[in-house]
């Protein structure tokens, strides 16, 4: 598959939280070409502040190969991850991070903080912005029309 296919993957992760009335963010992580976990939102649902679509899947994906070393592994999600998912890809060594959208508000890859920018981190994955990013930005701003 190709970045936009598995991004499109990540979109019915976040069609899925949209359905639970959650903010619709989606999330895949990819090992070896292959989809090892994925994860939307549940802070609602789980009544978790930490319960973030990255979170989520990274959870499942070091259930899954039984180690919390997630070298070698991409991540595939619809927003630029906030400073708490951000110091999460940091801590399970993901070596790259594809997003649809950027965050104005609370992006942590490269909005407004650039990750790369901080010193004497262990590890710096590497990572894209604006992978299907139209279709990213409109199930959020679709979802945040219906709650004004």
């Amino acid at each position: 598959m190709n970045k936009e296919e598995y991004m499109r993957i990540a979109l019915k992760e976040a069609e899925k939280a949209r359905d639970k009335d959650e903010v619709p963010i989606g999330c895949v992580i990819v090992f070896n070409d292959r989809i090892i976990a994925r994860g939307h939102n549940h802070k609602v649902r789980k009544n978790l502040s930490t319960a973030h679509a990255e979170i989520e899947a990274i959870n499942k994906a070091s259930k899954k190969l039984g180690t919390w070393h997630l070298d070698g592994c991409e991540m595939y999600v619809t927003l630029e991850p906030c400073l708490m998912c951000a110091g999460a890809i940091v801590n399970s060594r993901i070596a790259k991070v594809y997003y649809g959208a950027k965050d104005p508000k609370g992006g942590a890859i490269d909005t407004n903080l650039k990750l790369i920018s901080i010193k004497n981190i262990n590890h710096y994955p590497e990572s894209e912005a604006g992978i299907l990013e139209d279709e990213c930005s409109r199930i959020l701003k679709d979802f945040f029309k219906t709650k004004r």
